[in-house]
C-alpha cells in the first residue's frame, strides 16, 4: 500500500539478511510451470491489493492455472528486490507490481518488461484515466509496460471519539469546515491540544506525513523537474511543504511518529493520534491496525487544500516470465473495471477506471468502519481532476534523506534551518 502508501530503505548487514530471506519468500524462478498444462502464476506485490477473490475466479476461469502471491509489507525491500531481480532477469516473478515511484526507474528499462500494447492494450485506454495509462508508457508512446491498478485521491481520516473528548466537532462536514487550509489545520489542531489536555494524544501522527501531503499537492513536480534534474532548493513548493509541517511540530500537534514503524502501527490501536492524511487504500490499513475495538471511532472528511494524489500502482510482466500469455491475461483481469471494483470493495483502494466514477456501486460506497463515511463520494470527488506528479528516478532514496532530516528536527537534534541544509546535502548526495 503505501497504496503506500511507506516504509523505508534498509542499511547494512540487517539490509542484506531481509533482502535474503525476502529472496528465499518470493521464489528464485520465472518458470513454475508444473507437469502437463499446470501452470503456477507468480505475483509478487506489496501491500494489500484485495485479489483474494479474484484468483479464485481467475483460476476457475483458467483450470490447471494456480496463482501463488506473495505480499511484502515493507515497500522499501519490496523496491529494492524488484528492481534488482529485473536488472538480473530473473526471479521477479510472472507479474508484478510497479509504485507510483518507481514507474520512471521501470521505463528506462522497458525491454525488461513485456510491451503490452503487442497484446492490446491501446485498446484499453478508455479504462484508465489519461494520465495513469500514459504514467507507464515510454515517452515516445511505443511501449506500454504495465496496466493501472488504482490512484491515490486524498481525504483526511480522524477520530471522532478524540475530537468529542477535544470539545471538537465530530461530524465529517463539520470537521471539514474548520480546515478548508493548511494553516486552518493547524489552529484546529491546536485547539485540539488545548481540549484534550494532558491526555497522550497528538493531533497527527508525523509531520513527515503531512509534508509529504502538501507537497504532492502543490506542484507537478517534487525534487526533480521533468528533465530528471535534482530542483530541490529551485521548487518553492518542496521548501514551502517543510515550513509547513515543520511549523505542525512547532505547535506541539505532532505525535512524531515514523510511517510503518511498529511505534505508528500500534498507535492506530491506541488512540496516539487523531488526523493523518488520507489516501483511499489508507483506509484498509487504518482499519488492519486499529482493530475491530475502534470500529467506529475513526471517520473520513475532506482533506485540507482541496485534493491531492499519494499513491497507486501498476501491474506488469517481466520478460523473464516463461508464463507469459496467461500472465498478460491475469494482469488484463485484475486492472479491467470488474477488477478495479473489486479491490475497492475488498481493501478501499480507489479505481483509476474513470467510467467507474459514475457506477452506483463505488459512488453510493459507505465504510462501516469508518462509521459508515461515503468513501465512494469522498475519493471521488477530486479524482477525475487529479494530476499526476512527477517524481523523477531518483525520488525514493531523495525523498528518504529529506524524510530523515525532518524526522532530526522533529526529535530534537537540528534546529529548522540545519535540518534543511541537511535535508539538501543529503538529497544531492541521494540523487548521485
Amino acid at each position: 500500500m503505501s497504496h503506500t502508501r511507506r516504509s523505508r530503505w534498509l542499511a547494512g548487514a540487517a539490509a542484506l539478511a531481509s533482502l535474503s530471506l525476502l529472496a528465499t519468500a518470493c521464489g528464485g524462478s520465472d518458470s513454475d510451470s508444473g507437469s502437463g498444462d499446470d501452470v503456477t502464476l507468480r505475483v509478487n506485490l506489496f501491500g494489500k491489493f484485495g485479489y483474494t477473490e479474484l484468483y479464485k475466479q481467475f483460476e476457475k476461469e483458467h483450470p490447471g492455472v494456480k496463482i501463488v502471491e506473495t505480499a511484502e509489507g515493507d515497500l522499501g525491500k519490496y523496491n529494492t528486490v524488484l528492481t534488482q531481480r529485473i536488472a538480473a532477469g530473473s526471479g521477479a516473478g510472472d507479474v508484478v507490481a510497479i509504485e507510483e515511484g518507481q514507474a520512471v526507474n521501470f521505463l528506462a528499462s522497458a525491454d525488461k518488461f513485456v510491451n503490452l500494447q503487442d497484446h492490446g492494450a491501446n485498446d484499453l485506454k478508455d479504462q484508465y484515466l489519461p494520465w495513469k495509462f500514459e504514467g507507464a508508457t515510454t515517452a515516445d508512446g511505443s511501449t506500454t509496460i504495465g496496466l493501472g491498478t488504482d490512484v491515490g485521491g486524498l481525504a483526511m481520516c480522524y477520530r471522532r471519539d478524540l475530537f468529542e473528548k477535544a470539545g471538537l466537532p465530530t461530524d465529517r462536514e463539520a470537521v471539514a469546515a474548520l480546515w478548508p487550509t493548511w494553516d486552518d489545520f493547524i489552529a484546529t489542531g491546536e485547539k485540539f491540544q488545548d481540549g484534550i489536555g494532558n491526555g497522550k494524544a497528538k493531533f497527527i501522527d508525523s509531520a513527515t506525513n503531512t509534508y509529504n501531503s502538501i507537497l504532492m499537492q502543490s506542484a507537478d513536480h517534487t525534487y526533480f523537474d521533468r528533465e530528471d534534474n535534482l530542483v530541490i532548493e529551485s521548487n518553492p513548493a518542496v521548501k514551502a511543504a517543510w515550513d509547513k509541517a515543520l511549523e505542525m511540530d512547532e505547535k506541539g500537534i505532532s505525535a512524531e511518529l515514523k510511517s510503518f514503524s511498529p511505534e505508528w502501527n500500534a498507535g492506530f490501536k491506541n488512540g496516539d493520534f487523531a488526523t493523518i492524511a488520507c489516501p483511499a487504500w489508507m483506509t484498509g490499513y487504518i482499519k488492519d491496525q486499529a482493530g475491530e475495538q475502534n470500529a467506529g471511532k475513526w471517520d473520513i472528511a475532506t482533506v485540507p487544500g482541496g485534493g491531492g494524489n499519494w499513491g497507486g500502482s501498476w501491474l506488469a510482466v517481466p520478460a523473464a516470465s516463461k508464463n507469459q500469455d496467461v500472465a498478460i491475461e491475469l494482469v488484463k483481469f485484475l486492472s479491467s473495471a470488474d477488477g478495479q471494483l473489486a479491490a475497492f470493495k475488498e481493501v478501499g483502494n480507489l479505481p483509476s477506471n474513470p467510467n467507474l466514477y459514475e457506477d452506483p456501486a463505488l459512488q453510493e460506497a459507505t465504510n462501516p468502519y469508518f462509521n459508515d463515511a461515503p468513501v465512494g463520494q469522498l475519493f471521488i470527488a477530486g479524482a477525475s481532476q487529479l494530476e499526476p506528479v512527477f517524481l523523477g528516478a531518483k525520488n525514493q532514496p531523495v525523498r528518504d534523506a529529506v524524510e530523515n532530516a525532518m524526522r532530526s528536527v522533529e526529535n530534537g537534534q537540528r534546529n529548522a534551518s540545519e535540518g534543511w541544509s541537511t535535508a539538501v546535502k543529503d538529497a544531492e548526495k541521494a540523487a548521485g
